[in-house]
């Protein structure tokens, strides 16, 4: 009697202990691990040239992970962290205020890390030789107050401006909108909406009088590891502070333009991270955001949120 009802206490033990961690699984069905598992994330589209090669270098270090991401616009990408249907978004914001109430009323713990500085960078057809600009010029354009290239450089005759973003819910709209025209709306007559940052180049190496406006990790000839060469087929406007732009004032996107101020259009790209587990999602933002990650950064042109950078000016003598 007494070894029935041990047996029969050890059995129920042993359901107990079956019940238990079969509940123990999160509700989601998530089983990932800070560096393990399968995940989706979403990242604005300007961002994929990095991010596809951090993803490359955290899946051959860490073999069981599988990150998949969705290349999107940065208003897509922060509606999908919203409705908990991914935990990582990669953007060229941090959370508004009113986003971060409504995750910590549901019990959640949000997190923004920053990652990197990126410039914001206009470019023109190589055959245009207009190629400085002053952020008062960028915003008469586009408020629609100047519309042809003669009303911001006297004596063009040019025509009229077209203005290229890659869509209009992107990050550099975004960026337009609230840093460059104080909160209203892009008001340009000939404004060109595509689809991703690929077809701005595309598109402004076609159309002698555009002015594209993208991130500038797009702009870099990979072949030069100085990240002081640009793409050939198109040309890389200077930008100035001063109402007036000229050689001498305007700086154009380079890693050491960005560090030391000169160059006056930089956004800090983000990883806004809701993930309660800390799993994977957790995982691979620390890594963009560990020395490994941020060497990435380094290497495509821009700059990186955490590091030792030293610029050093040098003198070449012709003689």
């Amino acid at each position: 009697m007494r070894k029935e009802l041990f047996y029969g206490l050890v059995g129920f033990t042993l359901f107990l202990g079956f019940v238990s961690a079969c509940t123990d699984k999160p509700k989601n069905g998530r089983t990932d691990t800070y560096s393990s598992g399968a995940i989706t994330f979403a990242s604005d589209e300007s961002f994929s040239p990095i991010i596809d090669e951090q993803i490359q270098v955290f899946e051959s270090i860490y073999r069981d992970a599988k990150l998949t991401p969705i290349y999107t616009n940065e208003l897509d990408a922060v509606n999908l962290l919203m409705k908990d249907s991914i935990q990582l978004a990669i953007t060229a914001r941090n959370f508004t205020k009113k986003e971060l109430e409504n995750l910590k009323a549901r019990n959640y713990l949000p997190v923004a890390i920053p990652l990197a500085y990126d410039g914001l960078s206009l470019i023109i057809n190589r055959e245009n030789t207009d190629s400085c600009i002053s952020i008062k010029n960028i915003k008469r354009v586009l408020s629609g107050q100047a519309k042809t290239w003669g009303d911001i450089v006297p004596g063009s005759k040019r025509g009229e401006i077209q203005v290229v973003f890659d869509n209009s819910k992107s990050s550099t709209v975004h960026f337009c909108v609230d840093s460059i025209l104080d909160g209203k709306p892009i008001n340009s007559p000939n404004i060109v909406a595509v689809k991703t940052s690929k077809e701005v180049v595309d598109y402004v190496e076609k159309a002698p009088n555009a002015i594209g406006i993208i991130g500038s990790n797009w702009l870099n000839d990979k072949r030069d590891t100085t990240n002081t060469t640009f793409k050939k087929n198109i040309t890389v406007m200077s930008v100035s502070r001063m109402d007036t732009a000229t050689y001498y004032n305007s700086w154009k996107p380079y890693q050491a333009y960005l560090l030391d101020g000169h160059y006056p259009l930089v956004r800090t790209i983000y990883a806004l991270l809701n993930d309660p587990i800390n799993g994977l999602p957790w995982g691979f933002a620390h890594f963009i955001e560990s020395p490994k990650g941020q060497l990435i950064i380094f290497k495509s042109g821009l700059l990186p949120r955490r590091g030792d950078i030293t610029i050093r000016s040098v003198s070449v003598s012709d003689e």
